[in-house]
């Protein structure tokens, strides 16, 4: 993993040292990725490690036997070749606490398109590496790799590939390192607990691409049941050193009550959808990222269909900073990225009718982190405080600053629409006994809820959308005293200019 580390560091531009507190951001990633290892991964042991129980692919369901047979803290070596489960579609490996599984080259556990799950159980601590797990069956919404979501599970030079649904599901302190998780069909990683909260998640040094090839947003519209790796109600996550790209719909999405993120210096390319939702979320740091030619494919269709909302490539929806929830940060800092031509840039938005208890709330049955039962937010008590701010997710405390933003129209081959830096409300409607009707959600997010773009460095033909879709602004507009945005930022109409 260092020799990894120092790769990724170099090839990104980004300095190790870490940022203090009033210390100029450092270099944003400038050059190409070379987290390539889905290309080149690293081999296994050659020979079983000593004391290691020898599994023969062979032997049909020899995996699961000897995982069965022998006691917690076992490694198991799989040898060279296809390994196969018993052929019943619920067959899968039940490890014990502790076990290990290591391939050696050229081993794959293959679930022939039968078996549902590869890997199973709430056995804590399990470690598997240098393995290939592929054309496993999961159904919608669950995961082949950790389906149960056990915790302290540690993934290194794994690969991971073409299964249904998800690759892999989470439990907390789980690590996933230096792995290939591929044209999977929905997800990369679904990292999802459903018995309590995901804490303590590190994705390092990982090529996540080509997921979601079953193209589920178009079979179930609307359902943000996608992304090479979707989060939910993550409690701290650190998600460094990747490579997401060429992803069907999102790269990174977090959904619903996820906190205390530091998403950095990966590159995130390609991605048909945005590269990054951070969605009815808390306090993140996302930093020194190369994000590049993302949202073609979706942005593009929205602006065809005649949908002027500002659709971005970084995409932060009823999400913001909150002191009441501890984290590393009490903001979402945005700071030394690069977003060079992709379909829009950064939104900042927040849908008045989508609050704790609305039927508007496509996050149904959740309440913020402040308010922990929904039924508390009902009139009459939630037209006054502390539940008139405490039942909405709200967009807040947003500080974007030393980036780079560069369009170029010819390369991303449009002429209007993909050109938006935005932050935005709708006029509040739903349901008839809300009190966010009217201007009150758009006017807060525009202007008294401490958002804020400052020091950045413009390249292109940029426009500004404030407040509603209706105000589409010059950068002189934008920084005027109407909304005082991007003090101490330049703006240079073309590059090479």
């Amino acid at each position: 993993m260092a020799s990894l580390a120092l790769v990724l560091l170099a090839a990104t531009g980004c300095d190790s040292t870490p940022r203090q507190a009033d210390a100029k951001p450092s270099a944003a990633p400038t050059a190409t990725p070379v987290a390539r290892v889905c290309a080149a991964p690293e081999a296994g042991p050659a020979k079983a490690p000593k004391g290691a129980i020898t599994v023969d692919p062979g032997v049909v369901g020899d995996l699961e036997k000897k995982t069965k047979k022998n006691p917690p803290d076992t490694t198991f070596w799989l040898e060279p070749g296809k390994h196969r489960l018993e052929p019943d579609r619920y067959a899968q490996v039940i490890p014990k606490k502790g076990n290990r599984y290591l391939g050696a080259p050229g081993a794959v556990l293959d679930g022939g398109k039968k078996n549902q799950y590869a890997f199973g159980g709430d056995a804590p601590n399990v470690t598997i590496r240098y393995l290939t797990v592929q054309h496993f069956n999961a159904p919608h919404d669950e995961g082949v790799v950790n389906h149960d979501s056990a915790d302290g599970w540690v993934i290194e030079h794994a690969t991971i590939q073409y299964n249904s649904a998800a690759g892999l599901m989470a439990g907390a302190r789980q690590q996933v390192r230096a792995s290939c998780l591929r044209e999977n069909g929905q997800y990369g990683m679904n990292a999802y607990k459903g018995n309590g909260r995901l804490t303590g998640l590190v994705i390092e040094g990982n090529e996540i691409v080509g997921n979601n090839t079953g193209d589920w947003e178009r079979k179930r519209e609307g359902c943000g049941c996608t992304g090479g790796v979707k989060f939910w109600a993550v409690n701290g996550a650190d998600v460094r050193g990747n490579w997401v790209h060429d992803n069907r719909g999102t790269g990174l999405w977090a959904d619903t009550n996820n906190n205390d993120f530091r998403i950095e210096k990966n590159v995130i390319e390609g991605n048909d959808g945005a590269a990054l939702i951070y969605e009815t979320s808390y306090n993140a740091v996302i930093r020194n990222n190369m994000i590049r030619r993302n949202n073609w494919v979706e942005g593009r269709r929205q602006a065809k269909d005649g949908d002027n909302f500002p659709f971005a490539t970084l995409y932060v929806s009823e999400s913001g900073g909150e002191p009441r929830v501890r984290a590393r940060t009490d903001k979402i800092e945005i700071y030394g990225n690069v977003l060079e031509n992709n379909w829009s840039g950064i939104t900042l938005w927040e849908n008045a009718d989508r609050f704790c208890n609305s039927p508007a709330n496509t996050s149904s049955g959740d309440c913020t982190l402040l308010v922990k039962s929904t039924d508390r937010c009902a009139k009459p008590a939630i037209a006054k405080p502390p539940l008139y701010a405490d039942c909405r997710w709200k967009t807040q405390r947003v500080d974007i600053h030393d980036n780079r933003f560069v369009l170029d129209k010819s390369v991303v081959k449009c002429t209007e629409k993909c050109d938006r830096m935005a932050v935005l409300a709708n006029f509040g409607t739903y349901p008839d006994w809300s009190p966010y009707k009217g201007e009150k959600v758009a006017e807060a997010i525009t202007r008294k809820q401490g958002n804020r773009w400052h020091d950045n460095t413009y390249v292109g033909a940029w426009k500004f959308v404030a407040q509603d879709t209706s105000q589409v602004i010059t950068s002189h507009r934008w920084q005027g005293t109407s909304f005082r945005q991007d003090a101490g930022s330049t703006f240079r109409a073309r590059a090479g200019g």
